[in-house]
């Protein structure tokens, strides 16, 4: 994936530990505290705030990643020559990952959303699609 260095993804991983234990990608959103905070009473709902109290360094890590997402898509040499060993069903995740980011963070800094925010609805949505990855590919021991 676009911004996913060697740096990253080990720091994710570590960080993460064994990825299984998340049954869908919103528990693994909610652990890194990816999620909006939410104060709801009887048929009012308000949404606050990312709840922040997940892993901090993990995502840290995604929103630093998020960052590369500000250009266009493409694939480039560095992205084709780290991805050649892959399977095809990766690759295409990870292109659609790819396009959808990019149109999403153009399309949220177009309508005045600030950064911070930009970037933290963008790790939300790598979050997911990491969650999707690692559990279509096999562990290695």
């Amino acid at each position: 994936m676009r911004g996913v260095n060697t740096i990253i993804a080990t720091t994710v991983v570590a960080e993460i530990g064994d990825i299984t234990r998340f049954e869908n990608p919103r528990q693994l959103m909610a652990w890194l505290g990816l999620v909006p905070s939410e104060h709801s009473s009887g048929g009012t709902t308000r949404r606050g705030r990312l709840t922040k109290t997940g892993n901090a360094l993990a995502r840290t890590m995604l929103v630093e990643a998020g960052w590369s997402y500000r250009h266009p898509p493409k694939e480039g040499q560095p992205y084709l020559k780290r991805s050649a060993h892959l399977p095809q069903e990766i690759k295409d995740i990870g292109w659609k990952a790819q396009t959808r980011f990019c149109k999403r963070f153009r399309h949220l800094s177009n309508t005045g959303k600030p950064l911070p925010r930009v970037l933290a609805a963008i790790a939300r949505e790598l979050a997911g699609f990491i969650w999707d990855i690692a559990r279509k590919t096999p562990l290695s021991v």
